[in-house]
C-alpha cells in the first residue's frame, strides 16, 4: 500500500515509517519539524535503505495538504500529527485545540474528496479520563478528560467516528495507546524533543547526562504502591508494529477501536530505578506537587489487540530503558568527536566521516558554523 504518515518525522511517526517500509509498504510523509528534525529522514533511510517521499509543511495549510493527495495515489493514512504534552496543553489549550482538531478535519476532508477510505488514528488512553477500574478495555466508557490534550484526542475520535458514519465505505481505526518510550535498536531514531522535555524518558536522560540538574516527580501521594503515578509504558517499536498490523488487518468498513499497551503498569520511580540499574547511571530526582491533569493509575487490557491483530508487546522494561540510553549515547559520540577535531584537516576528515556514517551533508561554507556550534554546546540546532 501507499500510506501517508502525517507527523512522520516525529518520535512515534518515524518508527512507524521504518516498520511500514520493512513490511513492504510505500510511505509518504508530511511534517513541519515543529517537534522533530530533518535528519530523521536520513536516519530512516539509513535503517531501511529507502528514502521516503517528504513534504514539509503544517497540515493546517489546506492547499498544500490537498496537493499531496493530488500528487500521490494514496491507499491509507496514519494520522499522528498532533501536539501531545499533557502539562503543556493545560497552559496552551487554544494552540492544542486549533492544531489537533483542525489537522484532523482537513485530513478527513481530503480523504473524502480523494476517496482514500482507510485511516489509522494515533489516539491516546487519556480519552478514558480518570478510570474507575483498571486495566482498561475498549468497552470502558470515555471519561471526563482531565486536560486539553486528552480532550482534543477524544474530540478527534468523535470527528472521525462521525465522518465514518456519513461515509460508510470508510475504515476508521482508533488506536488508544499508552506511554511509549524506548528507541530503535540501531540508536539512529528515538525521542529527541526540542527544548525542555515534557515527557518522562527524555527528561530522565537529560538528567543522567547532566544537561538538566534534577528530575521533578509530580506527586508521591497517589494511591499506588510507591505513591507515584503508574502508567503502561510500551516500547515505541512495539507500538509502531501495532500501527502496521492495524492498517493491514482493519480493512473492513466501520470504526475499529483497539488498545495498544503491555497490560502492566510501572510507576515513575520504577522507571527511574530501572534506568539507573540497566544503564549504570545516577538520576537525581525530587518530589514536587502534583501536576494539573495527571491521574494516579492507567494501564491497558491488550486482549483485543492480540485476538484481532495478532499483536503482543514483546519488549521488556529493560529493553525500553536500554534502547533509550543507546540512542542518546550514539548522539553523544557524534558530539564528542566533533569537539576533539581541532585543526582544519581534522575537522574536514571528521566532517567527511560524519557525512558518510550519518548521511548529513555539510557544505564547505558551513564547516565553521557546524563545529563552533558543537563546541559551544549548541549542537541541538544541528542534529
Amino acid at each position: 500500500m501507499n500510506i501517508l504518515v502525517a507527523g512522520g518525522t516525529g518520535y512515534i511517526g518515524s518508527h512507524i515509517c521504518v516498520e511500514l517500509i520493512e513490511a513492504g509498504h510505500d510511505v509518504v510523509v508530511i511534517d513541519d519539524f515543529s517537534n522533530s528534525r530533518p535528519e530523521v529522514l536520513d536516519s530512516i533511510e539509513k535503517i531501511t535503505g529507502t528514502r521516503v517521499k517528504f513534504y514539509e509543511f503544517n497540515i493546517l495549510d489546506e492547499e498544500k495538504t490537498e496537493n499531496v493527495f493530488k500528487e500521490n495515489q494514496l491507499d491509507a493514512v496514519i494520522h499522528c500529527a498532533a501536539f501531545k504534552a499533557v502539562g503543556e496543553s493545560v497552559a496552551k489549550p487554544i494552540e492544542y485545540y486549533e492544531n489537533n482538531l483542525m489537522t484532523t478535519l482537513i485530513m478527513a476532508k481530503m480523504m473524502k474528496k480523494y476517496q482514500v477510505n482507510s485511516i489509522v488514528f494515533s489516539s491516546s488512553a487519556t480519552v478514558y479520563g480518570d478510570p474507575k477500574v483498571v486495566p482498561l478495555t475498549e468497552d470502558c466508557p470515555l471519561g471526563e478528560t482531565t486536560n486539553p490534550y486528552g480532550t482534543s484526542k477524544a474530540m478527534m475520535e468523535r470527528v472521525l467516528t462521525d465522518v465514518q458514519f456519513a461515509n460508510p465505505n470508510m475504515s476508521v481505526t482508533l488506536l488508544r495507546y499508552f506511554n511509549p518510550i524506548g528507541a530503535h535498536e540501531s540508536g539512529l531514531i528515538g525521542e529527541n524533543p526540542k527544548g525542555i522535555p515534557n515527557n518522562l524518558m527524555p527528561y530522565i536522560m537529560k538528567v543522567a547526562t547532566g544537561e538538566l540538574p534534577c528530575l521533578g516527580i509530580f506527586g508521591d501521594d497517589y494511591d499506588t504502591p510507591d505513591g507515584t503515578g503508574v502508567r503502561d509504558y510500551i516500547h515505541v517499536v512495539d507500538l509502531a508494529k501495532g500501527h502496521v498490523l492495524a492498517i493491514e488487518k482493519y480493512q473492513e468498513p466501520g470504526v475499529h477501536i483497539c488498545n495498544l499497551g503491555t497490560g502492566r503498569g510501572y510507576s515513575v520511580l520504577e522507571i527511574v530505578h530501572a534506568f539507573e540499574k540497566v544503564n549504570h547511571v545516577k538520576v537525581n530526582y525530587e518530589i514536587k506537587e502534583r501536576r494539573p491533569g495527571d491521574i494516579a493509575t492507567c494501564y491497558a487490557d491488550p486482549t483485543r489487540a492480540k485476538e484481532q491483530l495478532g499483536w503482543v508487546a514483546e519488549k521488556t522494561l529493560e529493553d525500553m530503558v536500554r534502547d533509550s540510553w543507546n540512542f542518546l549515547q550514539k548522539k553523544k559520540c557524534f558530539y564528542y568527536g566533533a569537539r576533539q577535531a581541532s585543526t582544519d584537516l581534522q575537522r574536514r576528515m571528521f566532517g567527511q566521516e560524519i557525512e558518510q556514517k550519518y548521511k548529513i551533508k555539510i557544505q564547505d561554507f558551513q564547516y565553521d558554523t557546524f563545529f563552533n556550534r558543537i563546541r559551544s554546546g549548541d549542537g541541538s540546532k544541528l542534529v
